[in-house]
């Protein structure tokens, strides 16, 4: 690794946790608001938050310099931490509930499993087997979307809708860009070849 390259993966590095610590708190701060009317959001606020504490303490490994996958790794970190709670509920508090519950027990399993190998810009921080990676090899995006959807059927509006599909586009994009730098390790070629699904088994 030459010296600039360091110096940028440093800047990277830095860049990501001010970056996650600065959009956190008005985020929290919102969801505590409206806590006592819906308790149900403490589940998203709990997915989305638990993951910034993982970048916080994650272990330094191979990563992504390019401006692509920097920026599509902001946007779909990002992006989730600008919706705010409020709008029509569509479906009964009892079915959002369902659904970002399981969500978020995806998304806690996947976050488990990566321990301190979770990060924000794709990187090869070790290859994970283990529990939900078993079955598809990027579970924890599934657990955001399934989370998501369950937020956004109580909290419609064309605002989170929009922020949503937006950060959706974003962390397809940040799927195939972390398979992109992962496939260049033979052990991950390996485990690519006994889990074939990315996120949905039998189609992608």
């Amino acid at each position: 690794m030459t010296e600039t390259s360091g110096l940028i993966r440093r800047a990277v590095d830095f860049g990501e946790r001010i970056f996650l610590v600065m959009l956190s708190v008005p985020f929290l701060c919102a969801f505590l608001r409206v806590l006592p009317t819906r308790p149900y959001v403490v589940l998203t606020a709990i997915s989305e938050m638990l993951g910034v504490v993982l970048i916080l303490s994650r272990k330094p490994g191979e990563v992504a310099t390019r401006p692509f996958p920097i920026v599509i790794a902001f946007a779909g970190t990002a992006l989730p931490l600008l919706v705010r709670p409020g709008g029509i509920q569509l479906v009964p508090s009892l079915v959002a509930s369902i659904l970002m519950s399981v969500g978020l027990a995806i998304s806690v399993a996947s976050k488990v499993s990566l321990n301190r190998s979770f990060g924000l810009v794709a990187a090869n921080r070790g290859v994970k087997r283990g529990g939900p990676y078993r079955v598809i090899r990027h579970p924890m995006y599934v657990g955001y979307f399934v989370a998501e959807v369950g937020f956004v059927l109580t909290n419609f509006s064309t605002r989170v809708m929009l922020i949503y599909a937006a950060a959706w586009c974003a962390q397809l994009l940040r799927v195939l860009e972390e398979e992109r730098i992962l496939r260049t390790d033979p052990a991950y070629a390996a485990y690519s070849t006994s889990v074939p699904s990315r996120l949905i088994p039998g189609l992608f």
